[in-house]
């Protein structure tokens, strides 16, 4: 048995379901896309992989159609408001990682509070989004997403007077130490 191309795997797709995948690509909804080409072919034999790789060949097809999710706002002005938003009194700015099949490892950076206890999630910083803020300077060794949440998560601490904390800024780690007040 011959395996198929992801070109293959998509003709094979009924119309609906691509017409379906197509919209969720469009709408830079990736999950939804994955699972609605996984769910209609693997009673024929696809696999997740090549759901995710059929999925990224219609990213591609479509190109600067695709209505990205736009990245989260990285300036302190902004980060700031956010984070006075928060329900509670704000005690820390923490950085965690997180990780998923579209977007591989990213940190997310949040404020925790206290009365009542809780997060409020201020930034998303996926490989691109860190990327593009730093421009021409090369991160490594070190990841992007890692880089960019530790300079404006202690910026933003700074400001707020509160401590900075991120227990694996050097390592994908999900299962890192969480900060508690």
């Amino acid at each position: 048995m011959t395996e198929r191309t992801s070109a293959e795997w998509w003709q094979s797709l009924p119309a609906g379901i691509r017409a379906q995948v197509d919209g969720y690509v469009l709408q830079d909804a990736p999950l939804l896309a994955v699972k609605a080409v996984w769910e209609a072919g693997r009673a024929r034999g696809l696999g997740l992989d090549e759901a995710q790789d059929v999925v990224s060949d219609r990213y591609v097809h479509h190109g600067d159609r695709v209505a990205r999710t736009p990245d989260s706002p990285l300036d302190l002005e902004s980060l700031t408001a956010r984070a006075a938003g928060a329900h509670g009194r704000v005690v820390a700015v923490e950085a965690v990682w997180d990780g998923d099949t579209v977007h591989d490892w990213f940190v997310w950076l949040a404020a925790i509070t206290v009365d009542p206890d809780g997060e409020l999630p201020l930034a998303t910083l996926y490989r691109g989004t860190a990327v593009r803020y730093l421009g021409d300077e090369d991160p490594s060794p070190r990841h992007p997403s890692a880089l960019v949440a530790e300079r404006i998560g202690a910026a933003l601490a700074e400001r707020l007077s509160v401590p900075f904390h991120f227990a694996s800024p050097d390592e994908p780690d999900d299962e890192a130490p969480r900060w508690r007040p």
